[in-house]
């Protein structure tokens, strides 16, 4: 499991894209088609037609990385197919990338303590 240290910002682009795309022409997409900076430091998350496989690409501050995975059974549970981004929590994230369907993680609630 990739655990990524920090406060990024997850993506998940929710049209399938062909998967012969390596790093630079996701990093296209990222920019011409969601309009948002591949360089900033977020985590692009990318479906292939097939359920079972997805391409990660993310800025690490000195070059852009590259994650593949393929998942063995039933697949990913991805957003339904539109053209567009979701952005998603890193508890999403993290039980996409498991596997798991990422919808039914709620965010938890924490309250800043005050002073009184």
């Amino acid at each position: 499991m990739i655990a990524p240290a920090g406060n990024f910002k997850f993506y998940v682009a929710t049209k399938p894209v062909d998967f012969r795309k390596g790093m630079d022409g996701l990093a296209a997409i990222v920019m011409n088609e969601f309009e948002l900076d591949p360089l900033s430091g977020a985590i692009f998350i990318f479906r292939s037609k097939r359920a079972d496989r997805m391409k990660i690409i993310v800025w690490d501050g000195t070059g852009l990385v590259l994650v593949y995975k393929r998942i063995e059974g039933a697949g990913f549970v991805w957003p339904q197919i539109t053209n567009g981004v979701i952005k998603i929590n890193r508890s999403q994230f993290e039980a996409l990338f498991e596997g798991l369907d990422w919808k039914r993680v709620v965010p938890r609630v924490t309250r800043t303590p005050v002073a009184i």
